[in-house]
């Protein structure tokens, strides 16, 4: 019996209160909250960054594909996009994978031929909001407006 005390006095002793106070999970609950108001905002900008610089580059991927299919149809462009991504006899697409790419807000990229004494075709993208016009993210994006630096 005399072991048994001796063996229980030994292990460290487990004290009631384990975990933590209601006001140290409070001022842990403050402290992420401030830190979500300081991080959140730049995070928010630089993704709307990222989705205007994938915009830019899949209409110039695209519009630099129907210039070389205009190349190689003398001079003629395209009805629609989807002969960019269709095979030829040994298996090359004009713009690489096996669909015409979605743009960040999952829409469409829209073409329109040259025509109307235009001899420019026109890839864009109506921005996040999916209709004409608009600033910020919601604002029209198209190949005319990158190569004349508008």
């Amino acid at each position: 019996m005399n072991l048994m005390k001796t063996r229980a006095a030994a292990l460290p002793r487990r004290d009631a209160r384990t975990g933590f106070s209601l006001a140290e999970l409070m001022v842990v609950i403050v402290i992420l909250g401030l830190l979500a108001t300081l991080v959140l905002p730049n995070v928010m900008q630089r993704l709307s960054q990222a989705f205007g610089g994938k915009v830019k580059a899949d209409v110039m991927a695209i519009h630099n594909a129907l210039t070389e299919y205009a190349v190689s149809n003398d001079g003629l462009f395209p009805d629609s996009l989807d002969v960019l991504v269709e095979p030829d006899d040994n298996g090359y697409t004009i713009l690489q994978g096996t669909r015409i790419p979605l743009d960040p807000w999952k829409n469409e990229y829209l073409y329109e031929p040259p025509g109307g004494g235009e001899v420019r075709p026109r890839v864009y993208s109506l921005g996040k909001d999916g209709a004409v016009g608009g600033e910020g993210d919601d604002a029209d994006v198209d190949n005319w407006s990158i190569i004349d630096g508008r």
